[in-house]
């Protein structure tokens, strides 16, 4: 695995998809950072992490979904299998040892799917905890479809997409029958999860777009590993306020010291 600038992203393809991510080499248990719908590398709670990995000389390891950010691929062609398949190739290809996962929104459902798949696969011993950041296992069946107009569902059955304006980016949020069709194939929310490491959620309650109950309700799905839950009473989905940011550090370091 070639070393990496902090500044310049590094590519691998993954079958048609020109992947970019930033690789720190350092010690383990090392930290790869699954972000968000939409979302890119570059974000607020990504760059600390990449600083404190920094300064800790913590091995870390970030990367765009393809239609996000810095990599290729469309957008709309996008689905939780298919950056499912993209993590699970960074990770394997760019990451050695014992890793945590640090899932934010989206990400939180990758990383509970990449659990799965490592364990299936027979790598669960390289799990060392998770951090999730106002996780949303499952989000385009628990969340996003209940609260679907008539208006938005006639333009999935019929134009197979629909958009609706983001208060975090200019351009608006692009749903497609083809992600709905693959959530529910995706599905965490259906079972007990057995991650077989520790966890630690942090949540902030006035999230409007991943209700903090929805936190909670995941909890119930990990009841045989160490679970911990923090609530944010002012916290909203970004959690990106240097207090924000500071507990997420704070978890990362109680992680670590878990993970011996």
């Amino acid at each position: 695995m070639p070393a990496m600038t902090d500044t310049e992203p590094q590519f691998t393809m993954v079958g048609d998809r020109r992947i970019a991510l930033r690789r720190r080499a350092g010690h383990e248990p090392g930290f790869v950072w699954l972000g968000g719908y939409r979302s890119d590398m570059k974000g607020t709670k990504a760059a600390a992490l990449d600083a404190w990995a920094q300064r800790t000389g913590r091995a870390f390891v970030r990367f765009d979904y393809s239609g996000h950010g810095e990599s290729g691929g469309d957008f709309a062609q996008g689905t939780i299998s298919r950056w499912l398949e993209e993590s699970l190739a960074v990770f394997r290809a760019f990451t050695t040892g014992r890793q945590i996962l640090v899932g934010s929104s989206m990400g939180g459902w990758i990383a509970l799917r990449m659990v799965q798949e490592l364990h299936r696969a027979g790598e669960g011993d390289r799990l060392a905890g998770l951090l999730l950041t106002a996780p949303a296992p499952d989000f385009t069946t628990e969340l996003v479809e209940p609260q679907l107009s008539d208006a938005q569902r006639r333009d999935l059955a019929e134009k197979g997409w629909f958009g609706e304006p983001s208060q975090y980016s200019d351009d608006p949020y692009v749903y497609t029958r083809a992600l709905f069709e693959d959530g529910e194939r995706n599905r965490v929310l259906t079972g007990l999860i057995d991650t077989h490491c520790p966890v630690h959620i942090l949540q902030g309650m006035q999230d409007p777009d991943v209700p903090y109950r929805h936190a909670m309700r995941l909890t119930e799905h990990l009841p045989a590993d160490d679970v911990t839950l923090s609530l944010v009473r002012d916290g909203d989905h970004r959690l990106s306020r240097p207090q924000d940011i500071a507990m997420m550090i704070r978890a990362a370091e109680g992680l670590v010291e878990l993970a011996g």
